[in-house]
């Protein structure tokens, strides 16, 4: 297997904008390893009933190594699977294997944030968190069958669509957060803050460019009488044809959401495992005087009458 760039019209030339763009995703990629490394040290090699949350812990290890992993992968060897180019002339670039490691890995991102949901959701009671946990994961999982087909057909209205539903789940998810925010002071309701405010920002990044970009280019496709695959042509397609290039014309558009994503995405993942760690600390920020049973019949009790004594 060769990773050196075929020369067409170019060679490994750092003059190359292409070139410092996949420098730039291997250096972030190989600093998310290491960072994921740091944390399994951290919490993965706790002894037994160290912590009362090992099992969670142990599991958003391992759905983040998915996504932490996956990404980098797709770093080492970017493609764009509907125009099948990549930039390493290899098996390994091929759609089939690449758009398998990124369903993998996205399907992980989603349960990671099903398990912190739920785990927040069953501390505090608020059953609109806990639903979001239950939806997430299914939504996404028909999102990346959306995604499966604008692959094998080469029609974008697949990627479009997918990207809708990754934005309803995130809008799902940070509607969720919000429902936190009462519950919780402090370093806690700090974090909520910031993961409400990075959902808020990639949600308009979806709207305003992703989104956007693919129904364009469904759009332009049938202006132009654009056939696309039958699903059976498109699975030979995907296992059998990748084109090599280095022109920044054909990446361009890839550039800015595979930055973001394969950066900032995967940093929430790495975050998702330090929330969790922190389990056993939650209920110190919690707002108990305002969602205490306790402290609720001791207000129904003050605002009821005095009985009167003779």
């Amino acid at each position: 297997m060769s990773l050196e760039w075929r020369a067409r019209p170019l060679s490994l030339a750092w003059s190359n904008p292409v070139a410092w763009w996949w420098g730039f995703l291997t250096l972030v990629s190989a600093a998310n390893i290491a960072i994921w490394v740091a944390l399994y040290r951290q919490f993965g090699e706790q002894p037994a009933g160290a912590l009362s949350t090992s099992s969670e812990i142990g599991l958003m290890l391992l759905l983040c190594a998915g996504y932490v992993f996956g990404c980098a992968f797709r770093s080492f060897l970017p493609r764009a699977d509907v125009q099948r180019i990549c930039l390493f002339d290899t098996w390994l670039s091929s759609v089939v294997v690449g758009r398998s490691v990124a369903t993998i890995a996205e399907l992980c991102f989603a349960a990671q944030w099903a398990v912190i949901l739920n785990q927040l959701g069953a501390m505090t009671s608020a059953d609109t968190t806990l639903n979001v946990a239950l939806v997430i994961v299914p939504l996404l999982v028909i999102a990346e069958c959306f995604s499966w087909y604008a692959v094998l057909t080469t029609n974008y209205l697949g990627n479009a669509i997918e990207n809708s539903l990754w934005a309803v789940a995130f809008f799902l998810v940070g509607i969720g957060l919000c429902r936190l925010l009462p519950e919780f002071h402090g370093a806690v309701r700090i974090m909520l803050i910031a993961a409400i405010a990075c959902t808020v920002l990639y949600l308009a990044f979806l709207v305003t460019v992703d989104v956007p970009m693919y129904l364009n280019r469904w759009r332009t496709g049938r202006a132009r009488g654009k056939v696309h695959l039958r699903l059976f042509d498109g699975l030979r397609d995907v296992s059998t044809r990748w084109i090599v290039t280095h022109d920044l014309s054909e990446w361009k558009e890839e550039i800015a959401w595979m930055s973001l994503y394969f950066s900032g995405a995967v940093w929430a993942s790495l975050a998702l495992v330090v929330f969790c760690a922190l389990g056993d600390q939650l209920p110190r920020y919690r707002n108990e005087e305002a969602t205490s049973p306790h402290s609720q019949m001791l207000v129904v009790n003050h605002t009821q009458p005095t009985p009167r004594t003779n």
